[in-house]
This record gives structure tokens, C-alpha cells and sequence, in this order.
């Protein structure tokens, strides 16, 4: 009732108190400034203990990035392969030798090279570093309530806005990219250590107590082993998140990586030479993901089975082997030493043909698609249909009457749900009528505001509600609202049409094992190709604009709800599955009575991860026409503004921790709802 009478005094006092929707230049806070002042006065004083460290890291990066190089195609490939067959199978050893023959036969072995030097360096660091912090964050609960946040802020603050003040303070180069991979890639490090040692069972630690552990004991003899299959997942998670970022560390490090390949030919608008060169990073991520998984899950080997030292170190006598003999057969055989470049294969060319015909072919049908997605969905999102529907795009006008019919509509039906006893969908249906018809960029400040506070106040209570109120002021006061607006409407769009569309391959997917072994490779494709190479198809399909920037926002953002939505639902337990089978239940029924409703955490959990994934391709979306938050964030890179570029970053961490704790509280109510 609170809000439904401060949005009414707004929207009429709008009228004569146009500050309510653009807010005042006067009234904005010198943050940014004061910060870019701070940055020049610490980095002046205290450069060179960064410089410093710089030149610490770069020594083992180079003579990784030597080793790896001076290594013949085949000696590395036949580690691998050894590799995946000692912790994985043949199957595995199989897609490994295939996706690094990918990376010869292309042309791409030397940049595949620099870039697992990159990240042979970075993920040591991330493990490090994650480790010691999870450590620490467990042992001492002061500590961890200041890690949390700060892992947050790391995890969501755009890697853009952050490279500012890290390319100060360490210079031009490689080792920028590894600080930057770092950075990124130590939260899941991090958070998987807590659970990890959280989740140790309360006797296994009574028992090392009680046989006289000293504490230092209890943790590495008791504790930390009993923990390390999910601190192994960290460790994965953090290998991961450290080849994601290869091309931002090629914008600012010029390591002649498949990074800096990628972004190259992307600028050149080179659709298959991006595409073949994404596809490495893609392989490359996969295979690591698929050697860790391998390494994290293999079953020890009996102890009481009596081997020899042949037996024991075999798989690494092999490779020892394997590396001299191609290295002496190299000086004879010059092709296993380097691989000719007759004999690559490159379909560049062939792949931008047939996108060329492509376009030809379909190019005003999707014009159409175009046309239509923007005219009926997109303005009327962000500039309300007050401003939206008008002769030019709808055919008439928004007139008074029009008006008054659609609020008359609006109040008709969430009466009548009222009445009915459902409030929470009288609730909804007064604000989505209220949000469209104004506007993302329309709606006045003061109700927005109001609205998600009271949103997290009703999810989570009253410290959920205070972060959000504080989250959205701090937005607010420092001049960027219209831009964080922009930002959530176009976020809101591309998530929604992501969860609608990934919902339902999820449900699929989770009935059908064809469907869901055929989505795996298409996900993990999705999920590891860099956001970059995903623009290209869309540019040159859609040109410059808001449009291409939702549909390159939406193949990166679909994958979490494929992946969770399948996951929930094979999650539900079969025996309650059998029971409401027994009981009469209709296919349908066991879906939305039964799995649904039991897999709404897991679900949410997707949802969760849609936003981030969303909020996170803002930036690079901010490259083909936005005007959001995305594109201050690019902006202040290319001009240096360290304050500009950290309150703009911090305020999409803010959005984006938001919706992270409104989700999570609903997560945990209906969790205690199903028991």
C-alpha cells in the first residue's frame, strides 16, 4: 500500500518535479573524481612495489611460454593423451589428441601455446591465492563476513573496470593479463575451500582431536584431505574462469596469444578466421575441464597390491620418453619439429562465403525479426508505451482514451485477483502495468527504488532490503541512473527470453538423454566461446544496436537455465516420482506438481546465474551500440579514468549483488516451503 501511494504522488507530482526523473547534475557526488585523484597520488607513490611483483611474475611466464614452445607439437600432445588415459579413459585421451590436432592443423599451435602459458602461470596464482584466503576465511568468521562481499565485487565488478587501475600500477603487458585472470579466477577457489571445509564431518574432527592432532595436524592430516574433493572443484572452476578471460588479457597484454587473434580478426569483422580461432579457446577449455574433472573424480589405487617401480612410474617414464624421441626425430623429420604450413587446413575463407550468402539470402527476413523485436518488445520496455506506441511504429497513437482504457484494464484484472485472495498477483500486475507504460528510462527514480526495497524486504527481510536501498542510492547519487536503467532493461529482456527459450531445452533435455548428450557439447561451446567471437554472426546479421546486443547477451546467458533446469529435474528423487505415478498422476501432472516445484532451488540457482551471466556481456555488448552502463565502462578504458571506470564497474556489481541476494532468499523460502 506504501508504495502504491508514493508511486501515485510521483506520477503526479512529475508534472511539476521533473528532478524525479532525471536526477539533478548539482546533486551528484564527487566520487568518481576523488577516486581518480586517489589512483594518481597512490600510483605516483607506490608503482614500483607493483612493478616489482610485475617482474617476479613475468620470469616464469616466459620460461613457461619457452618450455611450452620449445616442446615438439607431438611430445605435447602425447603428454596430454597420457595424461587423460592415467586419470581418464580412452575415450578422453581420444578428444584430447583430436582437439589439439585441432590447434596444429589450423595453424594455431604456437598462440594456443602462449595462451596455456597465460594460464599455467594465472591458475597457480588463482589456487594460491583462493586457498589462503578460503583458509582464512573459515578459521576466523570476522574475516569471512569481509571476504564475502569482496569475492562478490570480484566475481561481478566488469574485468573492464578493474584493468584501469591494474594497468597503472603494473604496466603494459602479459603479466597485466595474468594479474587480470587472477583476480577473476580466485573467487571459485575461494568459496570452494569454505564449503569444502565446512562440509568436514563434525566425528571425523572429534576423532583427530581425541587421538592428540595438535591443531596444525587436524588441519592437514584430518581436515584439509577431507575436504580436498571440493577444493579440487575450486580447482577447476578456477582453471576455467582463468581461460575465460584470454581476450581481455590480449586487450591490454599483446601477448600474440589465440587472444589476441580472436580480438583482431573480430575488429576486422572476420567472422571465420574469429570463429576458428574462438574454437581453440573453446577446445582448450574443454580439454582442461575434462582433465581436471578426470584428475578430481579418479578412484585411488588399492595400497596392498604389490607394483614394481616400472609399474608405479610408467605413465611418467613414457613421457619423459616421448618428449626426447620427438625432440631427436624433430631434427630429422623438421615436421614434427614444426608443423608445415602446406599442410594446414584453414577454412576462413569458405565459412565468411557462406555467411555472405547467408546474409544475402535471409537478410530482410531478419530485418523483419528486427523490426518487429524492437517496435513490440524492446521500446516499449525501455521507454514505456506512453513513448513507445505511436503512428510510426504501432500504427495510431497512445491517446487519453487509449490511457485510460489500459490503466481501467490494469486495475480491473489485479482487482480481480485481489479478490480472489491472490495478492502477491494483484501486486504483480499493478507493477508490471505501471513499469510498462512508463518505462525502464521513464519510470521516476523514487518508485524504483521503493519497489526493489520492497521486493527484498518481503524476500529477505530487513538487511536484504537495506543492502538493496543502499545499492540503488549509491547508483543513484553518483550521476549514472539512466544508465543503470538502460542496463536492467536490456539485462531484463535478454534474461527473460534466455530462461523462457533455455527452460524449455532444460525440460527437454532432462527427459530425453539424446537431447541432453546433444546439448552438452553446444553448451559447453556457448559457455567457453569468448563473447567477443559471439558478436560477429550478430553484427554483420543485425548491424550496430541494441538489437545485436540483446542477441549476443542472449547466446551467452543461455546456457545457465539449460544447464539447471536439467539438473533440477533429474535431481527430483525417483521414488517420489514413482509415488505420484502411482497414484494416477498425468506426465504433465508429475512435471508441474511435482519436479517443478521440487526443483525450483536448483532452478533459481539458474535464474541467479542468468542475470550474472547477462550483466557480464553488457560490457561487451557495449562495443556494437549500447548506451549503458557497458559502454561508461568502455569508455573510461579507453580515457584512462580510473574513478569514472571503478564507480561505474562497482555499480554493476551492486545490480548485480541485488538480484543475487532477492534470489537467494526466495531460493532459501521455498526451500523450508518443500522441506
Amino acid at each position: 500500500m506504501g508504495w502504491a501511494v508514493l508511486t501515485a504522488i510521483c506520477t503526479v507530482a512529475i508534472q511539476f518535479a521533473p528532478w524525479l526523473r532525471a536526477y539533478p547534475d548539482g546533486w551528484v557526488l564527487p566520487l568518481a573524481g576523488a577516486i581518480g585523484d586517489f589512483s594518481h597520488w597512490f600510483v605516483a607513490n607506490f608503482k614500483w612495489i607493483f612493478r616489482a611483483i610485475s617482474a617476479v611474475i613475468d620470469h616464469p611466464m616466459r620460461a613457461v611460454q619457452s618450455l611450452l614452445q620449445w616442446l615438439p607439437w607431438p611430445a605435447t600432445i602425447t603428454l596430454f593423451v597420457l595424461f587423460a588415459l592415467r586419470f581418464g579413459s580412452r575415450r578422453l585421451a581420444l578428444f584430447t589428441a583430436m582437439a589439439l590436432g585441432y590447434m596444429v592443423i589450423v595453424g594455431y599451435w604456437e598462440e594456443s601455446m602462449n595462451t596455456l602459458a597465460l594460464v599455467a602461470i594465472s591458475v597457480p596464482l588463482s589456487i594460491g591465492l583462493g586457498l589462503a584466503l578460503g583458509v582464512l576465511a573459515y578459521r576466523f568468521p570476522g574475516f569471512n563476513a569481509f571476504v564475502q562481499p569482496a569475492l562478490d565485487g570480484m566475481q561481478t565488478i566488469p574485468a573492464f573496470a578493474y584493468l584501469i587501475p591494474i594497468l597503472f600500477l603494473f604496466g603494459f603487458g602479459p603479466v597485466v593479463g595474468v594479474i587480470a585472470s587472477m583476480i577473476f579466477a580466485a573467487p571459485p577457489m575461494v568459496r570452494n575451500t569454505i564449503l569444502g571445509l565446512k562440509e568436514v564431518p563434525s566425528d571425523i574432527v572429534e576423532a583427530g582431536i581425541m587421538s592428540g592432532c595438535k591443531p596444525r595436524q587436524l588441519f592437514w592430516q584430518v581436515e584439509f584431505p577431507t575436504a580436498l574433493p571440493q577444493i579440487l572443484v575450486g580447482v577447476n572452476q578456477a582453471t576455467m574462469a582463468a581461460l575465460s578471460m584470454v581476450i581481455i588479457a590480449a586487450i591490454i597484454g599483446g601477448f600474440d596469444d589465440i587472444g589476441w587473434e580472436v580480438l583482431s580478426t573480430m575488429r576486422k569483422a572476420q567472422f571465420g578466421e574469429s570463429f576458428l580461432a574462438g574454437l581453440v579457446i573453446v577446445l582448450l577449455a574443454m580439454v582442461l575441464d575434462r582433465l581436471s574433472a578426470a584428475a578430481i573424480n579418479r578412484q585411488p589405487l588399492p595400497t596392498d597390491v604389490p607394483r614394481s617401480v616400472f609399474q608405479q612410474y610408467r605413465f611418467l617414464l613414457f613421457a619423459l620418453m616421448s618428449v626426447v624421441a620427438f625432440k631427436l626425430v624433430g631434427h630429422v623429420l623438421p615436421a614434427l619439429a614444426k608443423f608445415p604450413l602446406a599442410w594446414e587446413f584453414y577454412p576462413a575463407e569458405p565459412m565468411n562465403a557462406m555467411m555472405n550468402d547467408f546474409i544475402r539470402t535471409f537478410g530482410k527476413a531478419m530485418e523483419g525479426i528486427k523490426s518487429v523485436t524492437l517496435r513490440f518488445l524492446m521500446l516499449p520496455i525501455r521507454d514505456g508505451l506512453a513513448t513507445a506506441v505511436n503512428p510510426f511504429t504501432w500504427g495510431f497513437a497512445m491517446t487519453a482514451t487509449l490511457t485510460w482504457c489500459y490503466a481501467l484494464g490494469a486495475a480491473a484484472i489485479s482487482l480481480s485477483c485481489f479478490l480472489r485472495g491472490h495478492r502477491s498477483c494483484a501486486m504483480t500486475v499493478a507493477v508490471v502495468a505501471y513499469l510498462l507504460y512508463f518505462g525502464a528510462a521513464g519510470t521516476p527514480w523514487p518508485v524504483f527504488i521503493a519497489l526493489i526495497t520492497l521486493i527484498a524486504y518481503q524476500a529477505g527481510g530487513l538487511r536484504t532490503a537495506a543492502f538493496a536501498v543502499l545499492s540503488m542510492t549509491f547508483i543513484l547519487v553518483n550521476g549514472i541512473w539512466k544508465e543503470a536503467m538502460l542496463s536492467v532493461y536490456l539485462c531484463t529482456v535478454a534474461v527473460l527470453i534466455s530462461f523462457a527459450i533455455g527452460g524449455l531445452i532444460g525440460i527437454w533435455a532432462a527427459h530425453n538423454d539424446t537431447v541432453s548428450n546433444v546439448m552438452r557439447p553446444i553448451n559447453d561451446t556457448l559457455q567457453t566461446m569468448p563473447p567477443f567471437v559471439l558478436l560477429i554472426p550478430a553484427l554483420m546479421l543485425f548491424k550496430v544496436g541494441e538489437f545485436t546486443a540483446l542477441l549476443a547477451i542472449i547466446s551467452y546467458a543461455i546456457v545457465p537455465p539449460i544447464r539447471y533446469v536439467e539438473h533440477g529435474l533429474r535431481g527430483v528423487p525417483a521414488s517420489i516420482v514413482e509415488a505420484a505415478e502411482q497414484i494416477g498422476c498425468t506426465p504433465r501432472q508429475i512435471l508441474f506438481e511435482v519436479k517443478l516445484p521440487i526443483a525450483l532451488p536448483v532452478i533459481m540457482l539458474g535464474l541467479n546465474q542468468t542475470i550474472m551471466y547477462g550483466l557480464a556481456m553488457l560490457v561487451i555488448a557495449a562495443l556494437v551500440g549500447t548506451q549503458d552502463l557497458g559502454q561508461l565502462i568502455y569508455l573510461a578504458l579507453t580515457q584512462a579514468d580510473v574513478g569514472s571506470g571503478m564507480v561505474t564497474g562497482i555499480s554493476m556489481a551492486l545490480i548485480a549483488m541485488v538480484a543475487d541476494r532477492i534470489l537467494q532468499a526466495l531460493s532459501r523460502k521455498w526451500q523450508k516451503v518443500i522441506g
